[in-house]
């Protein structure tokens, strides 16, 4: 009851696992799958589990979330309602740990007219229902019996027979923080391209994609008692989705699951017509700030399969492996496509947020940051999945430019680079061998090295020993941004003690080779000694394409420096070749099966909605169109523009929204003359780089930067041009 005008309300809730809030009878929001996925709270049994760590955690945390409801109350009987979810807090399948049952937690803050104001919070006065949803569940899916609907429930004139008062029971632990991420929403509402009648009241329906999200009805009826039943057209085991009639018509889509899909079988209805179903796409809002295009239309379509799959695969404000079979959180995922991410989503919420995750998932003990965040004990991994505690702040830096969180990271940084140098060889290289709690044999799903290879595995040492390097890199890059000048003398002089004996530990002079399956990618990306360089390269060069026949020979972790390592080591046309594959293994075999979005592995096995290839495809923006990061001048302050030219394709461009504004880069390659089209927001700047042998052979060819007032320098080869904000047209001879 409220008693004068209300000025301002709102509602701060935290509803475990999922809820939806209402206000008299009125949804609340337009958020799904809320609050975000964390770590919510301590576990029992994690050391006795699927994957087994020791359950040490630094943190935990829960997301609350506030709602306006100004508008929605009035003078007199108001009633706030809420149904609840078990979401991934009371999950307890193959691949999770449950933390809790369902419980909420809500504050309603009402300020009045005349200058008081009064606190609503919930307690045992409060009343409880159950609802018609019968199960529901990440992975169980969701069953609703309209039958058991209570009338008016929500409402301020609701009949409150049958409800009983609430119990007061110990929440979880975990530091209760605003949600300042992004919350999943209906990102996309896609309308059927194809219903096809089955016979026997079953339909197939056909939304054109695949996407992650549910299927929604709109007006469709059945007899009382009858079933609704959705099954899923997908690879892996879907949950249930089934609506049971009442004696109305039904409008309804699940609340507190998601499923994955293009087609959808429906069954138990007389009647469906395209206009009483569509596809709800669900993911967490964030999205697409970029884009590329080129005269190869094969790569458009690579990017475009790869940005549905990343999209598919963020729900909670974290990225799965896949949106199906596990729905983890995977740090290793994670860190190989996080550039990729970063170049073409607004992505800085979304990444802070998961950052964190991983920072409260870090052991306090000896700093081992586990193989997903938040922990779940199906989660499989190694060296490169922890990795993610040093990379993702490092390529959070170079796109955001944010130092205060940066300095926040840095700590966990130095104990992750900690533990991993606990596990150096007497080579001085990493071989990581972690056992589970109280077993005596070390875990493979603890120590893996690469993983999804195209035709075979790198050793596992020496893939510990590049994430060891980079790591230590990457700290001592934070520490010169953070003014730290003896961390960044002794993270420099370990990573390079590091590099050193990689070298000694794996080049085999014979061979002049580090090894097959990646090995010398990883090792060009790393740097190797000047005086085998040459020999490297040109074994590298032989490897692709008298050994492979010009396909990549990488896994997920190689993949990712792949392309970008050839076109640095002036192997551009053979990455070109190797991304324009259409036969085994390539991302191009994939598109030819039918495939909308990037795949496990290269041979077709396992998931057929995995994003973590998808960090090979900088290389469109990086290298193609040349668009670099500054890391002195990080968020776009400053970019190198460098494309690496391809007689194979016509043009490239790529497009980024970045916090000043639209930065473009076209590149045409014509047969007679490069042209650039580039424009640089306000605020930003730009070294555009052009191959020369000096200032006066710019000039013969066509370009003169005196007359037109550009500042300009040409050093080892290279013209540099320096461009402030504003749009430019240059074209220069061959």
């Amino acid at each position: 009851m409220l008693p004068k005008p209300v000025k301002k309300a709102k509602v701060f809730i935290c509803g475990l696992g999922y809820f939806e809030l209402y206000a008299n009878g009125q949804r609340i929001g337009d958020d799904c799958l809320v609050p975000n996925f964390t770590n919510y709270t301590q576990r029992e049994g994690l050391d006795h589990d699927r994957v087994s760590i020791d359950g040490r955690f630094t943190g935990y945390r829960v997301n609350y979330l506030a709602y306006d409801v100004t508008d929605v109350l009035r003078a007199g009987s108001n009633a706030l309602g809420v149904v609840l979810g078990n979401g991934f807090y009371n999950c307890d399948v193959t691949w999770t740990s449950p933390f809790g049952k369902p419980c909420l937690l809500v504050q309603l803050q009402i300020d009045y007219r005349d200058g008081t104001h009064d606190t609503i919070v919930s307690d045992t006065t409060w009343r409880s229902h159950a609802s018609a949803i019968l199960c529901n569940g990440p992975y169980a899916g969701e069953v609703y019996d309209a039958r058991r609907e209570v009338s008016d429930w929500a409402g301020a004139d609701g009949d409150e027979s049958g409800w009983q008062r609430v119990k007061s029971v110990p929440g979880p632990n975990g530091r209760l923080t605003a949600q300042t991420s992004p919350s999943d929403k209906v990102t996309e509402i896609l309308d059927p391209v194809q219903v096809k009648a089955l016979g026997a009241g079953c339909y197939e329906v056909d939304f054109g994609k695949e996407i992650s999200g549910w299927v929604r009805f709109n007006h469709v009826t059945g007899r009382e008692g009858d079933t609704l039943n959705v099954k899923y057209v997908c690879e892996s085991p879907l949950g249930t989705q089934q609506y049971i009639f009442a004696d109305h018509p039904a409008s309804w889509a699940p609340r507190f699951t998601w499923y994955v899909f293009r087609k959808a079988i429906v069954s138990g209805l007389s009647r469906l017509e395209a206009g009483q179903i569509q596809a709800d796409a669900v993911n967490t809002d964030v999205p697409v700030d970029a884009e590329f295009a080129s005269s190869n239309a094969l790569f458009e379509q690579i990017v475009n399969i790869w940005l549905r799959s990343q999209t598919d695969n963020m729900h909670g404000c974290i990225a799965s492996d896949c949106p199906h079979r596990e729905r983890s959180p995977y740090t290793g995922d994670g860190q190989v496509s996080c550039a990729m991410v970063m170049d073409y989503y607004d992505a800085a919420a979304f990444y802070r947020k998961w950052i964190r995750d991983i920072m409260d998932c870090q052991d306090p003990s000896d700093g081992y940051v586990p193989n997903g965040a938040p922990w779940q004990p199906g989660c499989g991994g190694g060296v490169a999945w922890g990795a993610a505690m040093n990379i993702m702040p490092w390529e959070y830096y170079l796109h955001y430019g944010d130092k205060e969180f940066l300095k926040e990271c840095y700590e966990p940084m130095k104990k992750h680079v900690a533990n991993m140098l606990t596990w150096m060889t007497p080579w001085g290289t990493m071989y990581q061998q972690m056992r589970e709690p109280g077993r005596q044999e070390p875990c493979m799903w603890l120590n893996l090295g690469e993983w999804a290879p195209s035709y075979g595995l790198p050793k596992d040492e020496l893939v510990h020993t590049f994430y060891l390097w980079l790591c230590l890199y990457n700290t001592a890059q934070a520490s010169g941004v953070l003014g730290r000048s003896e961390d960044h003398v002794h993270y420099t002089q370990l990573a390079e003690s590091v590099k050193q004996a990689f070298h000694k530990r794996f080049y085999d002079p014979k061979t002049h080779s580090y090894g097959d399956f990646g090995s010398n990618i990883f090792a060009l990306r790393m740097g190797v000694p000047e005086e085998v360089r040459s020999l490297v390269i040109e074994t590298l060069h032989k490897e692709i394409v008298e050994k492979y026949h010009g396909h990549l020979n990488t896994g997920m972790l190689g993949t990712r420096y792949f392309f970008e390592v050839l076109s640095d080591y002036g192997l551009h046309d053979i990455a070109y070749a190797a991304m324009n594959k259409t036969d085994f293994p390539s991302y191009g075999n994939w598109i030819s099966q039918g495939a909308t979005t990037t795949w496990e592995q290269w041979d077709g096995r396992d998931s057929h909605n995995h994003p973590m290839f998808g960090g090979g495809l900088t290389w469109m923006g990086t290298r193609l169109c040349g668009v670099r990061l500054d890391a002195s001048a990080p968020a776009y302050r400053h970019v190198v523009i460098d494309p690496i030219l391809s007689d194979s394709l016509s043009w490239a461009s790529y497009c980024k929204q970045t916090p000043y504004g639209q930065l473009l880069v076209t590149v045409e390659n014509q047969q007679s003359e490069i042209k650039y089209h580039v424009t640089i927001p306000v605020g930003s700047s730009a070294s555009l780089r052009i191959p020369a042998s000096s200032s006066a052979d710019v000039k013969e060819r066509g370009l003169d930067l005196v007359r037109a007032g550009l500042r300009y320098k040409v050093c080892d080869g290279e013209l540099e041009v320096r461009l402030a904000q504003g749009n430019y047209d240059f074209q220069i001879h061959k």
